[in-house]
């Protein structure tokens, strides 16, 4: 077999292969309690007759950190490059990929047309390499509504935060948390 026949073969291959990529649906949601606070994150993903829910939580965080976590996170499940419709109620989330913000902000070194640092620039480089491996299509839907795996997300990212919670030590109402002074030689 010629170097060209080769060469022709695998490009079918490729083009088959990229036109084959896997149908997956994965649905978001992040929730704080306190703002900053205790998080939590969760996906449904959806893939022919499969469902998969995963969450999680944090002990220091925001809501627009968990937003972003869930999404990641459902992203990070999927084993190949597939074809992914993306469910957020978060503006925050959505409106970068769906305004295209997200271009100008990484042309402008992570920082947005008025000059300020994009926050949270950890999670949305993670973001963008994720989307570079997916073809990913951002949907926003109504939060706290009536679509039932939003509500779904909800629950699990909040059951999530309470499961956290059992772990944490408790403070005493109106007690105050001692502060331990820098030292000078830092």
């Amino acid at each position: 077999m010629s170097a060209l026949s080769t060469c022709k073969n695998n490009y079918i291959w490729y083009n088959v292969r990229m036109a084959t990529k896997k149908l997956v649906e994965i649905y978001t949601d992040g929730a704080c309690s306190g703002n900053p606070g205790a998080g939590g994150w969760a996906a449904v993903l959806l893939y022919g007759k499969h469902r998969k829910e995963i969450s999680g939580a944090a002990e220091d965080t925001t809501n627009n950190r968990m937003e972003l976590t869930a999404i990641i996170e459902g992203l990070r499940q999927l084993k190949e490059p597939c074809k992914v419709t993306l469910y957020s109620d978060s503006s925050y989330s959505v409106d970068p990929f769906l305004k295209n913000w997200i271009e100008g902000w990484m042309l402008r070194g992570w920082r947005t047309a008025a000059k300020d640092e994009v926050k949270n620039v950890d999670l949305w480089q993670q973001l963008v390499n994720l989307t570079r491996l997916h073809e990913v299509t951002f949907v926003k839907v109504k939060g706290h509504s009536d679509n039932e795996l939003n509500n779904r997300c909800d629950l699990l990212a909040r059951t999530a935060i309470k499961e956290l919670q059992k772990t944490l030590p408790q403070q005493p109402a109106g007690s105050v948390v001692p502060i331990t002074p820098i030292p000078d030689d830092i």
